[in-house]
């Protein structure tokens, strides 16, 4: 795995020290790739760019690199892209049997309901690890169950998009400036006025008009 060179970026005050105002609760990833035949389950995501390192416990080493584009779909074949396109954007990578993706799930979808979304943010989510073995399967049912209308990109067996963004643990979110720069990772069930302070601090770094 290739790494680049970070550009010059301001770090996001409101991430510093995120774990201690998080409700960090995290499940490791396993790569369990048994049972991964079932169709509609797995997508065929496209990405292009250096892949960012491994997430680490302590300063984040993708800080300030840039992310890699994929051009993936949703379950129902709509596309959904992650794209150098001048939006900030939070990303947020599931697994079905992850007890805290399953919980952090119908908050963040309520967070949405409620309106929380700033105009000018992409929110996107990422399911990934799947696999027909394992609890919850399979994850279309779940996300429906909860009433799920985040744009999600279906990874592939391989799990290309999440090792694209160095993902270790879930939940696992992914903060991106308007100039499609990493402003900061994290793992863990995150409380919805965290996601909203952080939402509101990648919009404000939109360039005016």
């Amino acid at each position: 795995m290739t790494t680049q060179a970070p550009r010059k970026f301001p770090l996001l005050p409101v991430l510093i020290g995120i774990g201690a105002i998080a409700l960090i609760a995290t499940v490791i990833l396993t790569m369990d790739k048994e049972g991964v035949s079932e169709e509609g389950e797995f997508g065929t995501p496209e990405v292009t760019g250096t892949a960012l390192p491994p997430a680490t416990t302590g300063t984040d080493p993708a800080l300030g690199f840039v992310i890699p584009e994929v051009v993936g779909a949703d379950f129902d074949g709509t596309e959904v892209r992650i794209a150098h396109d001048g939006r900030p954007k939070i990303i947020i990578f599931l697994a079905h049997w992850c007890s805290h993706c399953q919980a952090e799930v119908p908050v963040v979808q309520d967070w949405v309901e409620a309106g929380n979304l700033p105009e000018g943010l992409d929110l996107i989510a990422v399911a990934t690890s799947t696999s027909s073995t394992r609890v919850n399967f399979p994850p279309s049912e779940w996300l429906a169950g909860e009433d799920w209308n985040v744009p999600t990109i279906v990874d592939d067996t391989s799990y290309s998009v999440g090792s694209a963004f160095g993902l270790d643990a879930f939940p696992f979110w992914v903060f991106v400036s308007p100039d499609g720069l990493v402003a900061g990772r994290t793992s863990g069930e995150l409380p919805p006025e965290t996601i909203t302070e952080i939402a509101a601090t990648l919009v404000a770094m939109t360039p005016a008009g």
